[in-house]
């Protein structure tokens, strides 16, 4: 860990709240800058970074120097004990001192080279792994934690704990990202419904859509906005006010994303992800440019 400059912990207080996506991603866009990324997946019961990095089927190799990292791109390695199940569907039923054991091995044993950034997608809550992570990756200095969640109370609850748990070990609150902060997605891409007392279903989108062309086209070109999860409390930025850690910023429902992540692709190769890659977007370069200045005037 030595030959790391810096190392992020990605964490969560619940399950389901995009923690890896955004894992992905973040590695994804640094890469793209030409830094040399490690993602260190260390959620052993539900490893998604393979697939999130279009890497599933994958093998771990082992040379002299150790386990090597499987590569998206020469500068991006990935390495999940997802990589090392003979069947994909089997469960991983272990104690913590073995995963204790395995999260050592991928720190002590895992042959990265010289890397920019180590990110490490934790599983969420505060359990045995985050235990070890943090007190394996201490001796050489952890740059902090980006803790992930959604808008609502009952996920914000238990971000609240996550918060606590990162002063509690001495790991810095780099901030908190407010994901699928709402549903946005270009207007031509919705499906429309009409739904009858008995509840049937009728798809009329192709009349919907034939009407809009020509009554009003314009509003084809407009992004639809709605709230899917109650944000009525404040959301992720007035809990951050309250605990007096940094927001980064929100990431809205974008359907394009989750197509993204479910084939293993960056949401910045290409427009599909109109609306959520011009957040991320922004959401990494206020990390760059608040913790890591000097590597932007590398990259410039």
């Amino acid at each position: 860990m030595a030959t790391v400059k810096h190392k992020i912990l990605v964490l969560s207080g619940k399950g389901g709240v995009g923690k890896s996506t955004f894992s992905a991603q973040l590695s994804f866009a640094l890469a793209a800058k030409d830094f040399q990324v490690g993602l260190l997946d260390i959620d052993i019961c539900g490893p998604s970074i393979p697939k999130m990095l279009g890497l599933e089927g994958q093998d771990i190799h082992q040379s002299n120097l150790g386990w090597s990292p499987v590569y998206v791109e020469s500068n991006l390695g990935v390495m999940s004990i997802g990589f090392m199940l003979p069947n994909p569907d089997e469960a991983v039923i272990w104690r913590g001192p073995r995963k204790n054991g395995l999260i050592k091995q991928f720190l002590k044993d895992v042959y990265w080279g010289e890397l920019d950034f180590l990110v490490v997608d934790a599983p969420p809550g505060t359990s045995d792994e985050h235990i070890s992570i943090v007190q394996f990756l201490q001796a050489t200095g952890i740059d902090g934690a980006i803790i992930v969640t959604t808008p609502q109370q009952v996920s914000l609850i238990d971000v609240r704990k996550e918060v606590s748990f990162c002063r509690k070990v001495g790991v810095p609150v780099l901030g908190v990202v407010e994901n699928m902060s709402g549903l946005c997605q270009p207007l031509r891409d919705f499906r429309f419904l009409r739904i009858t007392e008995t509840g049937e279903h009728t798809d009329v989108t192709e009349k919907v859509i034939e009407c809009f062309r020509e009554k009003a086209p314009e509003i084809l070109d407009l992004v639809a906005a709605s709230e899917v999860f109650d944000s009525s409390g404040g959301g992720a930025e007035k809990m951050c006010k309250e605990m007096g850690v940094p927001f980064l910023g929100k990431v809205p429902l974008d359907p394009q994303l989750c197509k993204a992540a479910e084939e293993g692709k960056s949401c910045f190769t290409d427009q599909k992800c109109g609306v959520s890659a011009p957040a991320l977007k922004i959401i990494i370069e206020k990390l760059i440019k608040n913790y890591w200045p000097e590597e932007m005037s590398v990259e410039q």
